[in-house]
């Protein structure tokens, strides 16, 4: 009798990894790090199972060859457990460079300099602050990927962001804050993060500070809400991003079940990104991912109706769909898992003075601190800068709050869509690693549920 046919598939990726962060405190300077990682791994796929190996960068080929027997010696290890059919795996192959042309990075000491001239200015322009934090922070992954069927490519993220906080104190001496980011491609010489360019958006963040120091309270329950495109780029990304990664969809995500069905209102078309948007490149440009994936498009609500998920190619085997490009590592030690790459809702026609105009009773929601959503599109956001809409017009500022509910729910309740896209990059995705994202998208109105009295 014939022995049964091996299947074995080797990837190897050396990735290189350098980060810059400086946080400045009131004219001091709390922290100063540059870092960098440079690692080799292999990831083998063996009658069924997969197997992982990495190591600090070794030179030559002997570093080469042992992080790959031993990538390939884990995965038959793991056969021990018991027969597994192996997988048709798509057949992919991506043979490029991915090219990124910037200015010269800043050194410590200009960006040292251009920190606290950002806080002598504020201390200056407003001398009631208690406090004013900038963050800066850029990265640079540089990934070279070799497969066994002759793929070979090189990809890049480069972002930068810098982030300020304004502090002050409310009328009864609680501390209050502000704050406000700007983000996109390239290193800290690439983004404009100059006192030209955050002028206006400190002085909007103390006036939002000043509303802050009489918020009142939001009343508690269903609200209608108007969601600044932070937030409605949060929601599309926590609570139904989430749910539309295939690694989810396979162990159980409610969305497995709504193909083909209403999600969403009419207005609303959600799409993960890969590279460009709008003939532009996005801030997390991915041309091929981590597997050697050529990156595409992935609609996943198109007018209201769940329509695709995001794949690596063992998930577009499993649920017998085209691999999309999307599974994606952080560092040189982690395997690559499916994470989003650019989400957003795409625009409507409405401006943001007609959404708040037509609300009689509700509230303006401008910024989240921090969100959290499960595989049931259940969210829950913190909300640190509101106001009240009464009569179609801004009221009272509002106290920290929270905005929760069904993703699915609130989306189909949607109403209006904001006429101008939003973009940023500044911060992480959590899932089981980190990983650079963007996302964004128009201001949304519609009905949540709001924390409060």
């Amino acid at each position: 009798m014939a022995a049964a046919m091996t299947r074995q598939e080797l990837e190897t990726r050396e990735h290189e990894l350098r980060k810059t962060r400086m946080l400045m405190v009131d004219g001091a300077l709390t922290l100063n790090a540059r870092t960098a990682q440079r690692g080799l791994s292999a990831r083998a796929y063996v009658d069924g199972y997969w197997g992982f190996a990495s190591a600090p960068m070794a030179a030559g080929a002997a570093g080469r060859d042992e992080v790959q027997r031993q990538a390939l010696a884990n995965a038959r290890a793991l056969g021990r457990f018991g027969e597994r059919p192996p997988m048709p795996l798509p057949e992919v192959r991506h043979l490029g460079r991915q090219q990124h042309a910037g200015r010269t990075p800043l050194s410590a000491a200009e960006c040292n300099e251009r920190l606290a001239s950002l806080h002598a200015w504020c201390k200056t322009r407003y001398p009631g602050l208690r406090s004013t934090r900038f963050l800066i922070s850029d990265e640079q992954h540089l990934k070279a990927l070799h497969t066994s069927n002759g793929g070979d490519s090189l990809a890049r993220i480069d972002r930068a962001m810098c982030h300020f906080t304004l502090v002050g104190e409310d009328a009864g001496g609680a501390p209050i804050e502000v704050g406000e980011s700007v983000s996109g491609r390239g290193s800290l010489s690439d983004v404009d993060w100059s006192i030209d360019r955050l002028a206006p958006m400190l002085d909007a963040a103390h006036e939002h500070l000043q509303a802050k120091r009489h918020a009142v309270a939001a009343r508690g329950g269903l609200q209608t809400v108007v969601l600044a495109a932070p937030l409605a780029g949060m929601l599309a990304h926590e609570a139904m991003g989430h749910p539309c990664e295939a690694d989810a969809v396979v162990s159980g995500a409610i969305t497995a079940s709504l193909v083909g069905q209403p999600v969403a209102s009419e207005l609303i078309t959600m799409v993960d990104f890969a590279h460009s948007y709008d003939g532009a490149p996005t801030m997390v440009p991915v041309e091929v991912d981590d597997e050697g994936t050529p990156a595409r498009d992935v609609v996943m609500i198109d007018r209201g109706v769940l329509s695709g998920f995001m794949h690596s190619r063992e998930t577009a085997a499993r649920l017998d769909q085209p691999p999309t490009g999307n599974a994606r590592a952080y560092n040189p030690h982690d395997e690559p898992l499916v994470r989003m790459r650019n989400t957003a809702i795409l625009p409507g026609t409405s401006t943001m003075e007609q959404m708040i105009a037509g609300v009689d009773d509700g509230y303006l929601l401008l910024k989240t601190g921090n969100g959290q959503a499960d595989a049931t599109t259940e969210f829950t956001f913190g909300v640190t800068l509101a106001y009240e809409i009464r009569g179609g017009k801004l009221g009272r500022a509002v106290r920290n709050t929270t905005l929760s509910g069904s993703a699915i729910k609130v989306l189909k309740t949607v109403d209006a869509v904001g006429d101008s896209m939003y973009w940023e990059c500044a911060g992480y995705c959590g899932k089981k690693q980190p990983m650079v994202v963007s996302m964004g998208g128009p201001a949304l109105r519609a009905r949540a549920h709001l924390g409060g009295e």
